[in-house]
């Protein structure tokens, strides 16, 4: 019972992970740039923000995006952000899936408890790819805008992916640890099985005794 409340609670933290991560790769506010200081850029309405698809311009009365479109004049770590987390995004779909027709209040036909066990684990390690993945995006693409145009502040999408990244990381870990065969069960039905057996061949054996000591 214990294993299958934390393997749900894996699951609906992985799941809200992945959302997190969908969220972080649609959205383009990843960071906040500008070339002088923020009060300044304030005054002067040029506060930038910069994400995996676009950058925008931010004012009071104007927000303002341009795609990013030349993908071979693109910086690395834009390019390696937006594969990572493009990745992330899918992976992050058979992953769940399998984790849920794993639950234990699915039945998939007679399989055994040890095919669900390895759909788990399967499910989990997937999960926990997606949150190397995050990991790596988010964590290279601030350094990266910080080195290229001097970085003010986070975006909400960068806040997006780390809250993703870290409940995916958790849940991975919670599901796959969860997910591990017990052979304690066996053992039991075998001395059930043995126990329920002995008396039966006991019966001759102290009948001849009998016989032998009335002799």
């Amino acid at each position: 019972m214990a294993n299958t409340c934390l393997q749900f609670t894996g699951f609906v933290m992985s799941f809200l992970g992945w959302i997190g991560l969908i969220i972080a790769t649609a959205t383009n506010e990843w960071v906040v740039t500008c070339k002088y200081n923020m009060n300044t850029c304030k005054k002067m309405d040029e506060l930038e923000a910069k994400g995996l698809w676009a950058d925008c311009v931010i004012s009071t009365a104007l927000y303002h995006c341009i795609t990013l479109t030349q993908i071979l004049e693109l910086p690395a770590y834009i390019q390696t952000s937006r594969a990572l987390m493009v990745t992330a995004s899918i992976l992050g779909l058979p992953a769940v899936a399998l984790v849920l027709m794993s639950m234990s209040c699915i039945n998939l036909g007679s399989e055994p408890e040890s095919a669900k066990n390895k759909r788990s684990v399967l499910g989990g390690t997937i999960i926990l790819l997606t949150a190397f993945c995050g990991i790596v995006s988010t964590v290279w693409f601030p350094i990266g805008a910080h080195h290229e145009r001097g970085l003010m502040s986070f975006g909400f999408s960068l806040y997006s992916g780390w809250v993703g990244t870290a409940l995916c990381l958790l849940g991975g870990c919670m599901i796959t640890c969860c997910s591990v065969d017990t052979p304690t069960t066996y053992t039991d039905n075998n001395r059930f099985y043995y126990s329920k057996q002995g008396p039966a061949h006991s019966g001759p054996a102290s009948t001849n005794h009998a016989k032998s000591a009335h002799v």
